[in-house]
């Protein structure tokens, strides 16, 4: 095996600098004692993660993007993975056509989506319901599901299906034990990145969310542009140690190599 020379070392380091350095400077002053952002160079608090419990918008608005989140991604696998098997194993009139439909949300900027949703759920009376925000984070998160669903689905072994279909497998048995634990991996993979993409989309939600339905990264730009201080670090710092603890228990208990890549356990 070949080893990293140093220019590649050298490369990789500073990626990883680059990436880290952000998450470690918003969670270094998210523990500043002081009522303005700064490193805390005078000593640790809690003070700023002890306000966010006068703030219980902040914790509405997290709720209401975890249950956004968790709600638009899968509903955007139940169109994700019929989607996929149908590209990935049939040759039909249109299907890159179709393909290239399922993935142009990508394609426009979030902000003309915003602009065109907001003119749409406010014409059919939906504007600022949970409902509009659900339709339109689906639209947005489809792509994502779909294109780690696909690869899955392509990559997927074809004489597996046909051997349990020649022992007499119907179609809903061949889909549950047979097709869909072949591409779980590429729809757990697409579900997390569905999940992150909503959870984390502002430019967009933001002309769609109403004072009942304001998400976490709505609810912090709000907020910013009245206050300069250590508040939204806090919450940062927050949402990054729930998201490393998922992972690491996640990791411990189920394994990641599972569940991104399909890998099972080579120690059997």
């Amino acid at each position: 095996m070949r080893r990293n020379g140093p220019l590649a070392l050298i490369f990789h380091t500073i990626f990883v600098v680059v990436m880290v350095a952000p998450i470690l400077v918003v969670c270094l002053v998210a523990f500043t004692p002081e009522g303005f952002l700064s490193l805390p160079t005078n000593g640790f608090s809690l003070r700023w993660f002890r306000t966010i419990a006068n703030y219980p918008e902040f914790i509405h608005a997290f709720w209401v993007s975890l249950g956004l989140g968790a709600l638009s991604s899968f509903v955007a696998l139940l169109f994700a993975v019929p989607a996929a098997l149908a590209i990935a194993r049939y040759r039909f009139r249109g299907r890159d056509a179709l393909a290239a439909l399922f993935l142009s949300p990508l394609m426009i900027p979030h902000v003309v989506l915003g602009i065109a949703f907001l003119r749409f759920f406010t014409s059919a009376g939906l504007g600022g319901s949970f409902a509009a925000l659900i339709i339109a984070h689906v639209i947005i998160v489809f792509p994502f599901a779909l294109r780690l669903t696909l690869a899955a689905a392509t990559g997927m072994d074809r004489t597996v299906e046909m051997a349990a279909v020649s022992l007499g497998a119907g179609g809903w048995t061949l889909f549950r034990r047979v097709s869909l634990p072949l591409i779980l991996p590429g729809v757990i993979s697409g579900w997390a990145l569905a999940f992150i993409q909503s959870f984390d989309d502002l430019t967009m939600t933001v002309f769609l969310a109403a004072p009942g339905t304001e998400t976490l990264p709505v609810r912090m730009f709000l907020y910013i542009q009245d206050n300069i201080d250590p508040l939204v670090t806090s919450v940062s710092a927050c949402v990054i140690a729930v998201t490393m603890t998922a992972l690491i228990l996640l990791d411990r208990f189920y394994g990641l190599d599972r569940v991104l890549a399909g890998k099972g356990d080579t120690g059997r």
